[in-house]
Formats: structure tokens, sequence, C-alpha cells
């Protein structure tokens, strides 16, 4: 058995499922991240873990133990939520310590636990300050210091970083995982940015309406969506309209140019559509890739080390990112362009 397992969940508010038949395990000491637009469930999911919500139908065991029924205080896991939620008249250190206090712990024992805090969020010098002396991601540091310093069995961190600014974000993300790493706590984190999912987990549970789409490792969702919203939703995708010819050998047609996918459809018949990222296509012929479709470029924008291009194929808009290279200009806006694909990096989506 996991060290976390979430079975059948269900979460209703009136007549409205939040959460569907929610199914997760989670082994000890991973990083699993909950990715998905707003009102999607993953918070609501959260809170069940946490304690703080009850779920309508299904179970809860952490280690063995069913915590379903528990409270929040009976089940030895810390939060760490998105607007800090300090105590502004305790100090820093007191805001460490606040839960040492309340299960009793002796003074030299919380003296102890605070300072060693401390010192692994990098703020060994400023336990005397005020929470409003601090900069946002000090407060975020100290309220995650707050949630590891009770030894909680999960951390759980409820998009803890949405209200920091791009530069604190990225630092602090890095900052948090190498921490979790150190201590080997099992953590969810809840986010609806991407980049912070993708960068950060072992694996990354996308949700839409209530439902894990997919569950997989950040490498898995991004290169092999099994769905068309985890493809649309999770990195930049193009979107081409096909048709099977061929369902058992894979030809299908772009437009009017045949294309050869050299493997089983499953069946699939009629108009489907085939996803690729922007950079698994490259401007102009090449040997390795097999699929050449002909256009006009549409847009260039020039993004610093990365130019991308969308070219206009047969009235679909497919963005291509390429290097920039000093020496070689992006091609004219209005020019003919060929495109090049290898077969394996097209994804068919037909759901």
């Amino acid at each position: 058995m996991a060290f976390l397992e979430l079975s059948h969940l269900e979460k209703s508010f009136g007549p409205t499922r939040v959460v569907k038949d929610f199914d997760l395990s989670i082994e000890k000491g991973e990083f699993v991240s909950f990715l998905g637009p707003s009102g999607c469930g993953k918070t609501t999911v959260l809170r069940m873990v946490a304690g703080f919500e009850t779920p309508t139908a299904g179970s809860i065991v952490i280690d063995g133990q069913d915590v379903t029924a528990l409270r929040p205080n009976q089940r030895n896991i810390g939060m760490v939520f998105q607007a800090y939620a300090l105590f502004p008249n305790l100090t820093v250190a007191q805001n460490v310590g606040f839960g040492l206090r309340v299960s009793g712990l002796g003074r030299a024992e919380i003296a102890g636990r605070v300072a060693e805090m401390l010192k692994l969020i990098g703020l060994a010098d400023l336990g005397a300050r005020y929470p409003f002396q601090l900069s946002g991601g000090q407060q975020q540091r100290v309220a995650l210091a707050r949630a590891l310093a009770v030894r909680p069995r999960v951390l759980l961190l409820d998009e803890p970083l949405s209200a920091l600014d791009a530069k604190i974000r990225v630092s602090l993300r890095e900052e948090i995982r190498a921490i979790q790493r150190e201590l080997g706590i099992t953590t969810i984190f809840v986010t609806h940015d991407q980049e912070e999912a993708l960068s950060m987990s072992d694996r990354v549970v996308v949700m839409t309406n209530g439902i894990a789409d997919q569950v997989g490792t950040p490498f898995e969702i991004y290169n092999r969506p099994t769905t068309r919203f985890v493809a649309q939703f999770v990195g930049t995708l193009n979107l081409l309209d096909a048709r099977v010819v061929d369902a058992a050998v894979g030809n299908v047609t772009v437009g009017e140019t045949p294309v050869a996918l050299n493997r089983s459809l499953n069946g699939a018949h009629g108009p489907i559509s085939l996803a690729l990222r922007p950079e698994v296509i490259a401007l102009g012929r090449h040997t390795a890739r097999a699929v050449v479709l002909t256009g006009r470029i549409a847009e260039v924008h020039f993004l610093g080390s990365v130019i991308r291009i969308r070219v206009n194929v047969g009235g679909n808009l497919i963005s291509l990112d390429t290097f920039n290279r000093p020496d070689a200009p992006p091609p004219a806006v209005g020019s003919a362009a060929e495109i090049s694909i290898a077969e394996s990096d097209l994804l068919v989506l037909t759901d």
C-alpha cells in the first residue's frame, strides 16, 4: 500500500458534484502536484486531505491509518496557504513555534526546533522580526517553516507562490523542492501554473471537472498527453484537422497531404485531430522528418533566445520554435515555407 491513499473521493456542495470518484496513490517522500484551471476541484481534494472538508464519499488513508473521519489537528499534516496566514502580533520565531507550543512541547525543545527551521529556510538571523518587516517571499518561507516544524506526515501547499512576483516565485519553488527532498516529506502541491507543476514534481495530476484527467511524470504529461484537455492545457499545442484513410496502418490526410503515422489508430475513423508541440517542428525539409507540409509565414515573434514562427498551412496556423541565430535572420512574413515533422511526434487525439 502507498503512503497516502485517496480512494473514490467524492465531494458535493448541494446538488453540485465538485470532486467525482477521485483515486490517487502517493508514495512516501513523493512530490505530487495537482494542476488544473480554477474550479476543477484540486483545492477541494487538498482540503479533504487536510480535514477542512468532509468527503461525501470515499476514504483517506495515511501510512495505513484511515483519517477520513479525523479532525485536522488529529492528522499530523502541515499546510501552507497562499495568503501566508501568519500571526501579525507574533515574531517570526513565535510564528514558527506556534504549533509546537499548542502540542505541549517543552520550551527548550521548541527553541531548538525553531532554530533548526529558521536555519533550514535561510532566515536564522530574522527570528525577532515581525511579519510586516519581511518581504512576501520571506513571509512564505516562515509559513513553510511553521508547517514543517511539527514534523508532519504530509505537507500540503495550496498555491503558495501565486501572490509573489515572477523572479521570487522561481527562486522559492527551487528552495521548496530542495527542502522537500532534504526532509523526504510526502508533499501535495496545488497550482494552476503548469511551469511550476512540471518543474517541481515527481508526478503531476491534471484535473478538470472534478476528475483526474491524467496522472504521470512531467515528461509523460507534456510529451504523451492522453486526452485533448491535457494536451491543450499543458504547454503550447498545435492541432491539425486530419481524416483517417486506413486506421490499421495509420494512414491519414491533412488537407490534401497524405501522412503515414505508421501505427494503428485503434479503429478510429472519419475526422480526428493531430497534436504536436512547437519545438518538434523544423523549418524546411529534413531527412529525419518524413512529414512535410507547405504553407506561408503568417507571424514571426522574437522572444530572445527563441523565435516563434506561425505558418499558415491550408488554414491551420501552426506554431514552431527555433533557436535564435545572429547569422540567420528569421523568414519574412508572407514568404513561402515548408515545415517538417517526424510522424512519431504527431499525437492522435480522438476524444
